[in-house]
């Protein structure tokens, strides 16, 4: 695997500077990776609850079913 690295830009001259990643850093570049998975599969599982949510409310109000009130609140806009 390669030397994972960074670039530094000066703005004023239009240098660049390519320099490998310190330990550190690559370690706070996993962590950061893992805390952004865990995240998205967060966000992946709400919206997937809303959709279930949204179908039953669907389905019941087709049905002529009385809904809950957690189902009422995602039709309301």
């Amino acid at each position: 695997m390669t030397q994972p690295t960074k670039v530094i830009v000066d703005c004023t001259t239009g240098e660049e500077t390519i320099l490998p990643l310190t330990a550190e850093e690559i370690t706070q570049m996993e962590a950061d990776a893992l805390a952004a998975a865990a995240q998205q599969e967060e966000a992946t599982q709400a919206a997937a609850a809303l959709a279930a949510l949204k179908a039953s409310a669907k389905a019941k109000l087709i049905a002529g079913q009385p809904l809950t009130a957690e189902e009422a609140d995602t039709l309301v806009i």
